[in-house]
């Protein structure tokens, strides 16, 4: 429990010192949501190519590209 506080305590104190960027694989399977913003301005050029290379989703793995 001492370590998830100081966690907690590590995470908030250096907040302000954050980028407010996204690195994709750090990203959590729950955090789906994020993955536009890990891309940026690329998102929706990356769809783009997804469909045509990879309507299926073979390449699913971490955070993926939906077609």
């Amino acid at each position: 429990m001492r370590g998830v506080l100081h966690g907690h305590v590590s995470f908030e104190s250096s907040a302000p010192y954050a980028s407010g960027t996204v690195y994709v694989n750090f990203m959590t399977k729950d955090e789906v949501d994020r993955i536009a913003a890990a891309y940026g301005s690329n998102y929706d050029r990356l769809v783009q190519i997804k469909r045509k290379y990879d309507p299926e989703n073979v390449f699913h793995l971490n955070q993926n590209i939906k077609p």
